[in-house]
């Protein structure tokens, strides 16, 4: 166990060569399964189980641990309470606290017997004796379950996925808040900002607690909190960036002759770009350009009568994710037709944007297609000047 306060210890796993997530997310630089040991005078508490592969080496940690009263699950998802049945058949008097969204989960997810469950409303607190917890929910972050934990004594809020990031490190504390922000950044895009507007209100309700300290149950623990709440509000509530996010894929170079000369074209007019090449890109990379960007452009060549699957890939991400974006538009090429458009166009339901002329070619752009695309340089300017978007 690692103390992070007086009687609080880390009991989590570091996962250093982890590379994707749920099949799914990059990981670049690996991640931590964190969980905590809180002991009151009375009774202790066990904050979250780690992933079920490290089950052994949570068990090890709490070799010396006599009794623990409660297991707070503060999200059901397996990373965050996998090792839960192990916990229970070792402290067979525990209880589970749960929010009453989890109960169900935990019991399809882990096959945990109902009576082994508290439930515990919002705000509902828990006396450990000479400690208290107090139970917030934070729904959507990510899950509709989730729900953070404040340790009143000594400021510490336990904000599960909330704040967090996939970091492996030796560090327990933040040690370089350059890249734990990178990484951070990359948490929120890949799986919080499609609920922008509820994890607001969670923000808020987090602004009523003196906090200290921020322990995640990914990343590193952060004993100066400040700056990450306020990277959040950024995130969640600031307006969109003068940029445009510009995932594009290329088969025979007419596509990216037209990416390279819209970019050119922005750059002169003062927009900044950001371009994704779908064959080869960072996923995670391109969510987080969306945190930001006033425009999406998708570049995609015709294939069979419609986008190429990687532009279409990138387009259902989008739609996915929500972004803030108020502006979107399609440049591409084809050879005999097709309704590449009017596809992506179908495959973004959620994004509430306006749609800018496309621009497509057949073949190789030649110079009225230049020309267009100056055009919508020219447009795409503008639109941001007159949105207020910020530098």
């Amino acid at each position: 166990m690692r103390k992070i306060a007086e009687s609080v210890y880390w009991v989590g796993v570091v996962h250093w060569d982890r590379r994707l997530f749920d099949s799914l997310v990059p990981l670049p630089d690996g991640t931590t399964y964190n969980a905590y040991v809180v002991q009151g005078s009375e009774k202790t508490v066990l904050i979250d189980a780690v992933d079920p592969e490290f089950v052994q080496t949570l068990m090890t940690y709490l070799d010396g641990v006599e009794r623990i009263d409660y297991v707070v699950s503060q999200h059901a998802e397996q990373d965050h309470s996998g090792a839960i049945p192990q916990v229970l058949a070792r402290f067979p008097e525990a209880k589970v606290m749960a929010t009453a969204k989890a109960k169900p989960m935990l019991m399809d997810l882990l096959n945990i017997p109902e009576d082994k469950f508290v439930v515990v409303a919002d705000g509902e607190t828990l006396s450990l004796g000479d400690k208290t917890l107090k139970f917030i929910h934070t729904p959507w972050a990510h899950w509709p379950e989730t729900m953070s934990t404040y340790l009143a004594e000594d400021r510490i809020l336990f904000s599960c996925d909330f704040l967090g990031s996939h970091i492996a490190s030796s560090d327990l504390f933040v040690t370089d808040k350059c890249r734990v922000h990178e990484a951070a950044k990359r948490y929120f895009a890949e799986i919080m900002m499609p609920f922008r507007n509820i994890l607001a209100k969670n923000l808020d309700k987090l602004a009523e607690y003196d906090i200290a300290m921020v322990a995640p149950s990914h990343g590193q623990i952060y004993d100066s909190p400040g700056w990450i709440i306020e990277a959040y509000r950024e995130w969640v509530s600031a307006p969109p960036r003068n940029l445009v996010a510009l995932p594009y894929v290329s088969m025979h170079g007419s596509t990216a002759r037209m990416v390279d000369h819209l970019t050119a074209a922005l750059a002169e007019r003062g927009v900044q770009v950001e371009l994704f090449n779908l064959a080869v890109t960072d996923i995670g990379k391109l969510a987080m350009a969306l945190v930001d960007a006033g425009t999406i452009i998708v570049g995609a060549p015709t294939v069979l009568a419609g986008p190429h699957p990687l532009a279409a890939y990138a387009a259902f991400l989008a739609n996915a994710l929500r972004p803030k974006a108020q502006y979107l538009s399609v440049v591409g090429s084809y050879g005999w037709g097709g309704k590449t458009v009017e596809t992506l166009a179908g495959m973004i339901p959620n994004l509430k944007v306006e749609v800018l002329e496309p621009v497509l070619c057949k073949g190789l752009p030649k110079e009225e297609t230049l020309e267009a695309l100056n055009r919508m340089a020219d447009a795409i300017a503008a639109k941001h000047r007159e949105s207020g978007f910020r530098d």
